[in-house]
């Protein structure tokens, strides 16, 4: 419960408060639960207070001072707080539905879990603010600063962004369907998995912005700005090609992107089962040791059209396939698909020494790039040899292909 002097203190009105707080200014105000609903607290010098709790709903805070103070689980829905200073303050889970944070400065604000359904965030300063978990949903942030703030998991559905700044922002997981994004600085900003089914990117800056399996539909992607501003404008109208686009456009980037993917990956096909997921795992650690970038590809799954698609784009980025095809029918069926058309793509099958080959792997082994297949005893064995018997000759094929289509 709050101190009662220092509750009643707060009370007698700002003015007197303030001086309260000049004459101690090593006192830490203990507000705790206090009903200040509808108070009148504009300008109040509150910083550092500890307001865990405290019932502040329609409260007038127009440029109130509530630096690093503490609102824990804090009831501030639809107060004033215009131009306050919220600075570094401490609101897990408060509530601030409705409320007027219109210039206000949330520096490096904890607001995790907060509450701000429909609250007028207009021109707020949001930079470094921890916000994962928080409702937004039909907030106004227009012209907000939300740079470097982490919006994981939050909730934007039909929030206004227009003009917003989110440069370096983390909003991974976040739900912002509808949500307005005009003209917004996305740049830096990491969407990964973030709901943007219907969204408005009409602007947009995304240099720099991280995009992994976003939900784009309905989305409206138009004129994205893919660079800096002191750059020539180029936009594009699509945001998970964005970076794609911004590197065939350097030339010389997108060639070291390539080369290093085609130097250094290394597909590696079999069986997801308990047994076989053993060996596949730890011929993927050797590569990584020997500076490999090793992709691992599950074949659990039924073989569809769009896994033959996917295998034969990630073959041909690859230095070198590794196939084991231990009780592995799906990789010879993607094989027989996918080989046939790679003349540059090495192949070392791989074979458990006590199977006998697969019927299929006649029609896969006539073809020159197709190494023949390296029988293992045991996973010891074959991670003692993968070098020699495995990687030295799959390497050498690959040089010798590359000389064959470089002349």
């Amino acid at each position: 419960m709050a101190n009662p002097e220092h509750l009643a203190k707060l009370k007698e009105g700002a003015e007197s408060w303030n001086q309260w707080r000049k004459e101690n200014p090593e006192l830490r105000p203990d507000l705790r639960e206090a009903d200040l609903d509808g108070a009148d607290l504009e300008g109040a010098k509150l910083m550092g207070a500890d307001l865990t709790g405290a019932h502040l709903s329609n409260a007038k805070l127009m440029g109130a001072d509530l630096n690093e103070a503490d609102l824990f689980m804090a009831d501030l829905s639809y107060a004033d707080l215009r131009d306050a200073n919220l600075v570094r303050i401490v609101s897990f889970a408060a509530e601030f539905q409705g409320a007027n944070l219109s210039g206000a400065d949330l520096l490096e604000a904890n607001l995790e879990a907060a509450d701000f359904v429909r609250a007028n965030l207009q021109g707020a300063n949001l930079f470094g603010a921890y916000l994962e978990g928080s409702d937004l949903s039909g907030a106004d942030l227009t012209e907000a600063n939300l740079d470097d703030a982490d919006l994981r998991e939050a909730n934007l559905v039909s929030a206004n962004l227009s003009r917003a700044h989110l440069n370096d922002t983390n909003l991974g997981m976040a739900y912002l369907p509808g949500a307005d994004l005009h003209g917004a600085d996305l740049g830096g900003a990491i969407l990964v998995d973030t709901d943007l089914a219907g969204a408005n990117l009409t602007d947009c800056s995304v240099f720099g912005t991280s995009v992994w399996n976003v939900n784009l539909k309905g989305a409206i992607q138009s004129n994205l700005r893919i660079t800096l501003g002191d750059e020539p404008a180029i936009h594009v109208d699509n945001l998970e090609v964005a970076q794609f686009i911004y590197l065939l456009l350097n030339n010389q980037k997108i060639r070291s992107v390539i080369d290093t993917i085609t130097s250094k990956v290394v597909l590696i096909l079999g069986r997801f089962t308990p047994e076989r997921i053993v060996v596949l795992e730890a011929i993927r650690e050797e590569l990584r040791k020997r500076d490999y970038l090793p992709v691992l590809f599950d074949f659990e799954k039924p073989s569809s059209q769009t896994t033959v698609e996917t295998i034969s784009t990630l073959a041909h980025m690859a230095r070198f396939v590794i196939a084991d095809l231990t009780d592995a029918k799906s990789v010879l069926q993607e094989l027989q698909a996918v080989v046939p058309n790679s003349p540059s793509v090495v192949v070392q099958p791989l074979l458990l020494a006590s199977q006998g080959e697969p019927g299929m792997f006649d029609f896969i082994r006539k073809f020159p790039w197709v190494l023949d297949a390296h029988r293992y005893t045991d996973q010891p064995t074959l991670l003692a040899e993968l070098k020699e018997e495995v990687i030295d000759p799959a390497e050498a094929k690959a040089k010798e292909l590359a000389r064959k289509y470089q002349t």
